[in-house]
């Protein structure tokens, strides 16, 4: 209430006279002032101090009460006025700090600035509609794509865990993959919700917009309309003003004798002489009743009258046309156009907020497709690709021999092996082994080949007599010589047809074959395969089964020097022949790691590439599809210790000499 009476009083003072003409350009800031049509130059320049005020223009209707009721209750309300912004400084502007001057000034300037900004905010409300149509369907494919990959991967699971397909590392690979594929469509839901979210904010916006623009468009049309009328009365009153102006002129020539024809008058508006004096006795009186000297007295005061009243009217209308035009022009219009450069500056920011949001969100759920594909981190647990390398169809044939053996040996039976020669026996065939054996021992018995790919590592050491497997010591010093310095040795995986056929040749004459030929040295990476596959290929991993469990104690602690205390340990529990290959091995890697900065092979990624190779597979993991199903994460039942494994070697191989190396030796 304090506000309105406040304002009502401003624009009383906007209609003194005294203020008229001067309160466009000094109560109103610069950068908004627009330079008001002048009063007609014929009348003085304070009109009211020339002729007195007529009775009925004193109790006639205020300006300001004329433009209200014309337009009934606004919106836009003002909370300043002219006056008012000059008195205090302190006072908020008609345009906020915020707001672009420049461009409201020039928009102020322009003829056509409210119907340039309406189409504006019809373009930009176009162009959100569409963006918020995109968003909706964009999320319909990503919904379905997501829920029916869910669908798949769950309905796929159920059925596998009640089919007879293959146990073993198998079914822990075929489960975790389609949890994997299940997080993937979770993902893709997730980011179908997001973009529903968004389509309904751009949806709500154009809404608003649109009923803001309609709001904002019919205000200024009752603002105009006003100043139009206003000014249309003016112009009426200015003509009734002439002509009695004119028909006063005529009868003071009358009254000096002098004849209206000879005179040569005529009328500002070209009419003749003749037809101006019959309109002239048409509206004023009886100029040309009689030339009685009290009759053109009673004339001349009659018209005079009337001439005086025409140019109070005149005068008042003059002021009040001229305080709406500057109400208008100087604060409404202002506000008009800021509240619809508002409404385009909303509509096209909320745009470009939701694309930029929709470009983020495309690329985070690539990302996260990506990671959970291929993990980053051993944290977050295998990704695809490890899943399916995770397979050991021969491992899992080998058990699935031996529980069959079991279960069937004693319910199933073939032919006698063995019997009496007189009912046709003939003598046992030698076992498999020993078969294999004969055929790599010469005549006199020497091992020729002494296969060593799947063989125990203890059989190995006894057999050869020696202290380190004569395949690691071939393997390692090949690769010294020719690829300590090759980029991502032991990382960069060989090709399979070149390490296929290494591995045969090895296996069945070792010594005779030549690694520092160009056919092996010119891609080490064969051979460093060869030797990876060897130690995978162990029955009994190189860190045992037995002391699995032992190891990954071990290297949770999260001390360094616990941690490197209690793998020491570990470390001596070995077997022998364990103990002696692993520190043969250790040291070798420790010599790679030192060309970290040639082939960018630290201890880390060499910890991270050797942890499962050294620790295989637990050995007595079962893994059915109820626990995989259950388990919300696959790290939590597949590979969970690859991150330990990864730990365990990285610090034996960073305390390698504290470990391995004596006092002796170092001297």
């Amino acid at each position: 209430m304090p506000d309105e009476v406040h304002a009502s009083s401003s624009w009383e003072h906007n209609l003194d006279p005294n203020n008229a003409s001067s309160s466009g350009s000094n109560n109103f800031p610069q950068n908004l002032s627009h330079t008001p049509p002048t009063i007609d130059p014929t009348l003085p320049t304070n009109p009211l101090s020339s002729l007195p005020r007529s009775s009925s223009e004193s109790t006639g209707r205020t300006s300001s009460s004329k433009w209200r009721e014309s337009l009934g209750q606004s919106p836009l309300e003002r909370r300043d006025t002219i006056t008012t912004i000059t008195s205090n400084p302190e006072t908020p502007h008609v345009v906020e700090p915020n707001f672009d001057e420049n461009v409201l000034r020039m928009l102020c300037d322009l003829d056509c600035s409210v119907p340039l900004l309406l189409d504006r905010i019809k373009q930009s409300t176009a162009s959100c509609r569409e963006t918020s149509v995109f968003f909706k369907k964009k999320a319909m494919l990503e919904d379905e794509y997501g829920r029916n990959l869910q669908k798949l991967a769950r309905s796929t699971s159920e059925l596998y865990a009640m089919s007879e397909g293959k146990a073993g590392s198998f079914v822990g690979a075929w489960q975790s993959s389609m949890k994997i594929h299940d997080v993937v469509g979770e993902n893709r839901i997730r980011f179908a919700q997001k973009l529903n979210e968004m389509s309904d904010e751009l949806s709500n916006l154009v809404k608003e917009v649109e009923k803001t623009r309609k709001h904002t468009k019919d205000l200024a049309t009752r603002y105009e309309r006003v100043l139009q009328e206003s000014e249309s009365t003016v112009d009426k009153i200015k003509a009734r003003f002439d002509l009695t102006a004119e028909e006063l002129e005529r009868l003071l020539i009358q009254k000096e004798g002098e004849s209206y024809k000879d005179t040569g008058v005529r009328s500002p508006g070209g009419v003749s002489g003749k037809r101006a004096i019959g309109k002239a006795v048409a509206k004023g009186g009886l100029l040309l009743k009689g030339r009685n000297p009290g009759n053109l007295q009673r004339q001349e005061d009659d018209i005079r009258l009337r001439m005086s009243n025409a140019s109070d009217a005149y005068r008042k209308a003059v002021t009040e046309t001229q305080a709406i035009r500057q109400e208008y022009f100087n604060f409404q219009l202002p506000r008009i156009l800021r509240a619809l450069k508002e409404c385009a500056d909303e509509v096209d920011l909320g745009t470009q907020y939701h694309l930029s949001r929709y470009a983020f969100l495309s690329e985070s759920v690539l990302l996260n497709d990506g990671s959970t594909l291929t993990p980053t981190n051993l944290e977050e647990g295998p990704g695809l690709k490890v899943v399916i390398e995770s397979i050991d169809n021969r491992g899992d044939f080998k058990v699935f021999m031996q529980n069959y053996a079991y279960a069937h040996g004693g319910q199933m039976r073939g032919p006698r092996r063995e019997g009496p020669s007189d009912e046709g026996f003939l003598p046992p065939l030698p076992s498999h082994l020993e078969r294999v054996q004969a055929t790599h021992h010469g005549p006199n018995g020497v091992d020729k080949g002494r296969p060593t790919f799947g063989v125990d590592l203890g059989e190995q050491m006894t057999r050869d007599d020696v202290d380190v497997p004569p395949i690691v010591v071939k393997c390692v010093e090949a690769i010294e010589k020719h690829g300590i310095e090759a980029m991502g040795i032991y990382r960069i995986s060989g090709t399979i047809v070149k390490v296929n056929k290494l591995k045969e040749k090895l296996d069945k004459d070792l010594d005779s074959v030549d690694l520092d030929a160009e056919e092996w040295s010119g891609d080490i990476n064969n051979v460093a395969s060869v030797l990876k596959l060897w130690l995978r290929e162990l029955p009994d991993p190189l860190m045992t089964h037995e002391l699995h469990n032992g190891f990954l104690e071990a290297a949770r602690n999260e001390n360094d020097r616990l941690r490197h205390i209690r793998l020491h340990e570990r470390v001596n529990d070995l077997p022998d022949p364990n103990y002696a290959t692993l520190k043969y091995l250790m040291g070798h890697l420790s010599k790679i790691a030192q060309y970290e900065e040639v082939n960018n092979m630290s201890t880390s990624n060499l910890a991270i590439v050797f942890g499962p190779t050294l620790f295989g597979q637990q050995r007595g993991i079962q893994i059915d599809a109820a626990r995989v199903i259950s388990n919300p994460h696959p790290a939590h039942w597949l590979h969970a210790d690859g991150y330990l494994t990864g730990q365990a070697v990285e610090t034996i191989l960073k305390h390698y000499t504290d470990i391995f190396v004596d006092e002796s030796e170092m001297t």
